[in-house]
């Protein structure tokens, strides 16, 4: 009898789980803003209502990093739980590897509808290349290769054409409209809202507009606000349809800010130092997380393993992650995680002119011609050199909370710096020279590290 009513108690807690419904997710992205940029970071002057609210509301993670300090590799690093080095996203305007595990083709066999909205820059926006984002997971896409402003040119699931407004009202237009499709139909969604704002030049309210005159950066800042608007549109959205208690919307930046003196920390976008990395980030999920903040360091490779866990996904394959779930994170603090390493100027970066290229692409089909810049299909992406420990350049670094390892390769000489971010968040004070067996501790694991990360980036995960 006893056995009887465990099997239909276990029948019951089936058909109970079956019947909740899987959290929707909205990932939304700014493009240079960094972790001062907001008024609730304690901004002297931003305004940002709307992600003020979302920290109220939802988790704010205080200690959140982007895995490199400029776009392109951050976004492979959302979509893969990897660091962009491994993918080849080796800098600006690199290609993500087509045998690359995106979180939207998991979403996808999982039977969410997918969609991404904005900033790609990872790949091409032609529909024959293999890592255009229909062939990297999304069934929908309105798609810049990047930053695109007022009156952009953008690709709509291949087809290019010029759409009239700015670029953030375009996007949250263009995203709700998939939303509302997938909410009449009963369908869980996956969308990416990549916006292009903050990004220079701003010209979208300058110089008419009269907030923050007399302010450093005007311009730069007036754009921050004006995208937290178009956020609130998107935000309140979602509410009106209906979703947004079980909705995961989650914010962030692609890299530190714009401005060295509100980015987070030491320097800004472009460098190792904290504020290159260190960005806003806000998770709201009404059903599934208590509002609070949290200082447990955090970064944008956790994406990945996080929201898969969340809603019961399995990966498919075996590639190393950088990234760990965050999930329990959700209703309690986390204590313990494995370091975070990041790795900049190995190479330079690529330009990707986002107007001209679409518009190319525009001219092109209307001649009938379907493909019509053929390097820009797949750049280097079939390509495998083989890398070396000796290979090694640029800027990297360990963080093993609060300690901070950097090494510098310059030129065949080495250099290295340890810091103390509790005690010294701003990266002033060098310790390497008098906390010896730390720095030699962290530094074999980066190398452990780099070793890692040569083996994928060769091609052998595949």
């Amino acid at each position: 009898m006893m056995k009887y009513f465990v099997s239909l108690l276990a029948i019951l807690i089936s058909c109970a789980q079956a019947d909740i419904k899987r959290p929707n997710i909205v990932l939304v992205m700014a493009d240079d803003q960094g972790w001062g940029d907001t008024g609730y970071n304690g901004h002297p002057f931003v305004q940002t209502p709307t992600l003020d609210a979302m920290s109220k509301a939802g988790l704010k993670l205080d200690r959140f990093y982007s895995a490199s300090p400029v776009c392109s590799p951050t976004r492979a690093s959302v979509l893969s739980g990897r660091n962009p080095m491994r993918s080849k996203v080796l800098n600006h305007g690199h290609y993500i590897r087509a045998e690359e595990e995106t979180l939207a083709e998991l979403y996808q066999k999982a039977g969410y509808a997918t969609g991404h909205f904005g900033k790609w820059h990872i790949g091409s926006v032609q529909k024959q290349s293999p890592v255009c984002p229909g062939n990297m997971g999304f069934d929908e896409w309105l798609t810049a290769p990047n930053f695109f402003d007022i009156d952009p040119w953008l690709s709509e699931k291949g087809q290019a054409k010029q759409f009239k407004g700015v670029s953030s009202e375009i996007v949250v237009e263009h995203s709700l409209k998939f939303i509302e499709k997938q909410v009449k139909a009963d369908k869980s969604f996956f969308t990416v809202v990549w916006f292009s704002a903050p990004h220079s030049p701003h010209k979208v309210l300058a110089p008419e507009n009269k907030l923050y005159e007399g302010k450093p950066s005007r311009a730069y800042f007036q754009e921050i606000t004006e995208m937290d608007r178009t956020i609130g549109v998107l935000r309140d959205g979602i509410k009106e349809l209906g979703v947004r208690d079980n909705t995961i919307v989650w914010f962030c930046s692609d890299n530190g800010g714009l401005v060295k003196e509100s980015s987070g920390g030491r320097e800004r976008k472009g460098s190792i130092y904290e504020g290159g990395l260190r960005v806003p980030s806000v998770i709201e999920w009404p059903n599934g997380i208590k509002p609070r903040s949290t200082s447990f360091p955090s970064f944008t490779s956790d994406m990945f393993p996080t929201l898969l866990d969340v809603c019961g996904i399995k990966r498919e394959t075996n590639h190393p992650l950088d990234g760990i779930t965050l999930k329990d994170l959700f209703q309690k603090e986390m204590s313990v995680r494995p370091g975070m390493a990041f790795w900049h100027h190995f190479t330079k970066g690529q330009s990707t002119f986002s107007d001209r290229i679409v518009k190319e692409i525009h001219d092109a089909q209307k001649k009938g011609v379907d493909i019509a810049i053929p390097v820009r299909i797949k750049k280097d992406i079939d390509q495998f050199p083989q890398y070396t420990k000796d290979s090694y350049e640029g800027h990297s670094a360990y963080l093993d909370w609060p300690w901070k390892l950097h090494y510098i390769k310059k030129k065949g000489a080495i250099h290295l710096e340890l810091y103390h971010l509790e005690n010294d968040p701003m990266e002033s004070k060098d310790l390497s020279m008098t906390q010896i067996e730390k720095t030699e501790t962290l530094n074999k694991k980066l190398q452990n590290w780099h070793t890692s990360v040569f083996h994928s980036l060769n091609g052998h995960d595949y």
